[in-house]
C-alpha cells in the first residue's frame, strides 16, 4: 500500500504539472501568469483571452484529472488485490496530486492555477453521473451568483457529499476537505475581491467576446 501510495502521488503530480495554459500560450502568445488575474487557469484564460481559450483550457486540465483517475483505476483493478476501501483512497490521492500538480507545478515556480477544473475531471472518473450533475450545479450556481468561485465552493460541496454517501471510508471526505483547504488559501485574493467589488464577473467574459465581435 505505501509503495502504491507513493507511486499514485508521484505520477498524479507530474500529470497534474500538465497545463492547457501552457497550449494557451503557444497558440495567443500571451503568458497568462503575466497577464489579467495572473493566474494560470481556465477563469483567467477565459477573462483574458476569450471563452475559446477558456474551454481550450478547462479542456486540457478537465482531461488530465479523468486520464489520471482512470489510469490508476485500471491499474488498479487489473493488477493489484486492494480491497474496495484501498482503491478508493488512492483514486482521490491520485486526484489530489493532479490537483497539487497543476497549482504548484515545477516549472513554473510552484505558482500554477487553482485546480477547478481538474476537480471537475476527477469527479467525473470517479463517479461520472454524480460528477456531470455537478458540472451542470457548478455552471448554474456561478451563473445565478455571477461569481465562478461561488460555483467552485459549491462544487466542492457536491464532492464532499458524494464521497460520504459513496464510499465505505472517511478517508476521501477528509482527502476532498484538504483540498478545499488548499482552494480556500488560494482564493483569498477572489474572495477579499468579491467582498471589495473588484472580483471580475461572469458576465464580463461575454461583454469581452462581444466588444471584440463588434
Amino acid at each position: 500500500m505505501i509503495t502504491a501510495l507513493i507511486t499514485v502521488l508521484i505520477v498524479g503530480y507530474f500529470i497534474g504539472c500538465i497545463h492547457g495554459s501552457n497550449a494557451a500560450q503557444l497558440l495567443s502568445g500571451v503568458n497568462l501568469k503575466e497577464a489579467g488575474l495572473g493566474n494560470a487557469g481556465a477563469s483567467n484564460a477565459t477573462l483574458t483571452l476569450g471563452w475559446k481559450y477558456g474551454i481550450l483550457v478547462g479542456l486540457i486540465d478537465i482531461g488530465k484529472g479523468i486520464f489520471a483517475v482512470l489510469l490508476t483505476k485500471f491499474l488498479l483493478l487489473n493488477y493489484t488485490s486492494f480491497e474496495d476501501t484501498q482503491i478508493a483512497i488512492l483514486l482521490y490521492i491520485t486526484g489530489a496530486a493532479v490537483i497539487l500538480g497543476h497549482n504548484f507545478p515545477i516549472h513554473m515556480n510552484f505558482r500554477g492555477g487553482k485546480g477547478t477544473a481538474s476537480l471537475v475531471g476527477i469527479f467525473l472518473a470517479i463517479n461520472w453521473k454524480f460528477g456531470l450533475l455537478s458540472i451542470i450545479a457548478l455552471v448554474l450556481v456561478s451563473l445565478l451568483s455571477n461569481y465562478l468561485l461561488v460555483g467552485v465552493f459549491f462544487l466542492y460541496f457536491v464532492f464532499a457529499i458524494n464521497s460520504l454517501v459513496f464510499e465505505a471510508t472517511i478517508w476521501p471526505f477528509i482527502i476532498i476537505m484538504l483540498l478545499l483547504f488548499v482552494a480556500t488559501i488560494l482564493h483569498l485574493e477572489n474572495i477579499e475581491r468579491i467582498k471589495h467589488g473588484t472580483e471580475p464577473k461572469i458576465a464580463d467574459a461575454f461583454k469581452r467576446e462581444e466588444d471584440e465581435t463588434v
